[in-house]
């Protein structure tokens, strides 16, 4: 299982969320069987004028890896006189984003707005192809307002691209609605670069199914792992053995309570202990007592104090 020269222990990936994966996300996600996690995505021109928080964001250690960073913009020339720089921390792919839905970004020209401009999308991926020597893949939706996967991919490979990603949303839809899997079908149809499959995927089933209706070659587990590493080794034990197992709330603490904690040595314990509420509350979501523990963590001040209210929680499970 190959992206350019880079193989890969399984096929299963952890998509890039902003605000959600950073290093600890990425750490836990890891253990549990991801075998390629992407940074959350950067801004090229943010790399341009040295951000400080930007390189913060793509910080990464030895045990990190293979990582992919995702950058975005829609000038080729900052794109490609920053791509070296985004790799900077040691990750083995760059992704180029071109599909995020928000606002902010679309109003830019940047994201799915790139999927209006074929013409930009070559333009980028020639340019930033030829300043790195690691794979170069890119991440796109079923278009922006009408569908133009086809078109975007076939584009996207011309211009030397080693991978694809595909969620078969529109940027309209926003996550709303049923993502088309037909489409990532199409798009592997029509390329001959490793196409990998995004959007839904919430159980085992629903990866096997990507799997077996696409064609795809990888699929990329976004939302589904929020509060939920656990689905990384349930859908490798599925595809393999047709059978999986769910966590005890004794493997659900545990795993919380490292996460808690890389995020503290991370970031430090006040902006940590801040990140992690919404954390808990993904790990505990459909719980028993859940909207009440929610309201107890949001209001704690210290690492020390967090983690206490979440042990005594678990403990009346």
């Amino acid at each position: 299982m190959k992206i350019g020269n880079l193989e890969f222990k399984n096929n299963v990936f952890l998509a890039p969320m902003a605000g959600v994966t950073d290093l600890a996300f990425r750490t836990v996600s890891r253990k549990y069987g991801a075998a390629l996690a992407y940074s959350e995505m950067i801004s090229s021109k943010a790399l341009f004028y040295k951000d400080k928080k930007t390189f913060d964001i793509i910080k990464s250690n030895k045990s990190d890896t293979p990582l992919a960073v995702q950058i975005f913009g829609s000038d080729e020339k900052i794109m490609a006189s920053t791509a070296k720089e985004a790799l900077s921390t040691g990750a083995k792919i760059l992704d180029i984003n071109m599909g995020c839905p928000a606002p902010k970004v679309v109003k830019c020209g940047d994201g799915s707005a790139l999927l209006k401009d074929i013409d930009k999308i070559k333009r980028i991926v020639y340019a930033v192809k030829n300043k790195v020597d690691v794979p170069v893949t890119c991440k796109i939706r079923s278009g922006f307002d009408v569908v133009c996967a086809i078109e975007c991919a076939k584009a996207i490979e011309d211009s030397g691209a080693d991978a694809i990603t595909v969620h078969p949303r529109t940027r309209e839809m926003y996550y709303s609605g049923k993502a088309d899997i037909d489409i990532i079908k199409k798009v592997k149809e029509t390329v001959k670069i490793p196409v990998i499959g995004n959007g839904d995927i919430f159980a085992p089933e629903d990866a096997k199914n990507m799997l077996d209706k696409t064609g795809c070659d990888f699929i990329m587990v976004a939302r589904g792992a929020q509060g939920n590493p656990f689905l990384f080794k349930e859908i490798l034990d599925y595809l393999k053995n047709g059978t999986y197992s769910q966590p005890s709330n004794k493997e659900k603490l545990d795993t919380m309570l490292w996460h808690l904690e890389l995020l503290i040595d991370d970031k430090g314990e006040y902006v940590g202990t801040r990140e992690a509420r919404k954390h808990i509350a993904w790990y505990t979501k459909g719980l028993k007592g859940s909207a009440e523990i929610r309201q107890k963590v949001n209001t704690t001040k210290n690492y020390k104090e967090l983690t206490k209210v979440v042990a005594d929680y678990f403990d009346t499970l």
